[in-house]
């Protein structure tokens, strides 16, 4: 099952044009460089039903996106379930124009859709995401790798999770 490239999608978001909010884009790319074994990889300038529809088919999902709390210092990391979702502070889970990824899901699987059973949420506490600059500000490009590494620990446990005991 795990060797399904379609088991595990890994999700980067944001707008690489608009400072830290590329950093879902900048992790995708290195886990994509360091190589995401059976998981395919993504970058996306979608929320909503858009990423609900690009989920379609998988088992799993890690999604990378810019998260701007403002109660933990740029760089923080977050490792979130839907369950843990913020209500406000992500950027491309939630929109004005679109409706909420965790209503999307409930949509999806209302109409039949096959969406994943799992899905994990690698945020980055962001500092500038609205600020036309394709750099990211020092505290969020120190967190990349760190980001990265969170991803792959992520693939690691699902990889597990699917063998059979």
């Amino acid at each position: 099952m795990i060797g399904d490239t379609r088991s595990v999608l890994v999700v980067g978001l944001g707008n690489p044009l608009l400072g830290d909010d590329g950093v879902g884009w900048r992790v995708a790319e290195q886990v994509q460089r360091d190589g995401a074994g059976a998981a395919e990889v993504d970058c996306l300038a979608v929320g909503g039903l858009g990423l609900m529809e690009r989920l379609v088919g998988y088992d799993q999902a890690v999604i990378i996106d810019a998260i701007t709390t403002g109660r933990q210092s740029p760089g923080t990391l977050y490792r979130l379930t839907m369950d843990d979702l913020p209500e406000t502070g992500s950027e491309h889970l939630s929109s004005s124009h679109d409706m909420t990824l965790p209503t999307a899901l409930r949509l999806g699987r209302s109409l039949g859709l096959r969406l994943p059973r799992v899905i994990w949420l690698v945020a980055v506490e962001a500092e500038r995401t609205h600020d036309f600059a394709e750099a990211l500000t020092p505290p969020v490009a120190a967190a990349v790798p760190r980001a990265a590494r969170m991803v792959f620990e992520l693939l690691r446990q699902s990889i597990e999770e699917a063998e059979p005991r």
